[in-house]
């Protein structure tokens, strides 16, 4: 390899494009979780956090 010779990676020579408009929300909120919900997930993230992690396939 000769030293003129830079390696560039020329993805990365441009700036990344904008987000597109539809990752955005505008005007509507989310709706705030019911106690029963909260529950729900409380249960099922103990649930996830003693099960022991599956091997990589």
């Amino acid at each position: 390899m000769s030293s003129t010779q830079r390696e560039v990676d020329h993805a990365l020579a441009y700036p990344e494009p904008p987000a597109s408009p539809l990752w955005h929300r505008h005007g509507a909120k989310t709706r705030p979780l019911t106690d029963a919900q909260k529950r729900r997930n409380r249960e099922l993230l103990d649930i996830a956090q003693r099960k022991p992690r599956a091997a990589a396939a």
